[in-house]
């Protein structure tokens, strides 16, 4: 439903709804021109949202002429993100899965130079997420993602825990145990970024390990576009209800 609306009614559902932040996904920049960021900061502002994390558009690059489009893209996504007053930056690991070793390492370094500059730059933190197993991407468990961080991290990096990527490739208890100290923002939804319509013992488990390391959030609800405003509702309901 949300992908055929614009931004701005987009934004005005999420505060009928009853929210008061959002994360603003560049998948929603059709194109970038100089001022794009201005109008995506204003209508933020008029709905009476703040924008808590920016979601970079990403892209799995293949082969090495693919680099700096994926440079590129971190740049955009941050000055977005410094524009909407976003403190934190998700990213991916912006490199395919069927890299060689040797290569996806010198790719993450090159393309993670630069970025982790834009973020000092912008004043942002970047938190690497957990791939889905179907993703074209390499980050998908706690393996992948040691190797990851071994190669661009200088112990700024964060973590983006995707709880539907995470329960699908069975890296749930994993990637709390290993990075609960870490966590920058945590994206929720159930398997295959559907909704909620009851509470599950997963998602219970799961929210309760999060209260039990002390995470305070932001917990950023990722649904399908096709869900309806009513079952968005019904997912944030069920979210509250298990909390309390």
């Amino acid at each position: 439903m949300f992908s055929k609306l614009s931004l701005n009614e987009n934004l005005a559902a999420v505060k009928r709804l009853g929210f008061e932040n959002i994360e603003f996904n560049m998948k929603s920049v059709e194109k970038q021109v100089g001022d794009s960021p201005n109008p995506a900061r204003k209508l933020v502002g008029v709905n009476g949202l703040k924008c808590l994390t920016v979601h970079a558009a990403s892209l799995h690059v293949e082969k090495e002429d693919e680099i700096p489009k994926a440079i590129y893209y971190g740049l955009v996504s941050a000055k977005f993100a410094c524009a909407l007053s976003a403190s934190v930056m998700v990213v991916h690991s912006n490199v395919s899965r069927k890299l060689p070793k040797n290569l996806r390492h010198r790719y993450l370094a090159e393309i993670f130079e630069e970025l982790k500059g834009y973020a000092e730059d912008y004043s942002l933190k970047l938190a690497m997420e957990n791939l889905s197993y179907a993703s074209s991407g390499y980050g998908k468990n706690v393996g992948e993602l040691e190797e990851i961080l071994e190669v661009v991290d200088d112990a700024t990096m964060g973590l983006t825990l995707d709880f539907c990527h995470a329960e699908a490739s069975g890296q749930t208890s994993n990637l709390l145990e290993k990075y609960g100290n870490r966590l920058l923002n945590v994206h929720l939804s159930n398997r295959a970024h559907k909704p909620f319509d009851v509470e599950t013992p997963r998602l219970k488990s799961f929210l309760a390990r999060l209260v039990d390391i002390g995470y305070d959030g932001p917990l950023t609800m990722e649904l399908s576009s096709k869900s309806t405003i009513e079952e968005i509702s019904r997912t944030r309901n069920v979210v509250l209800e298990t909390l309390n």
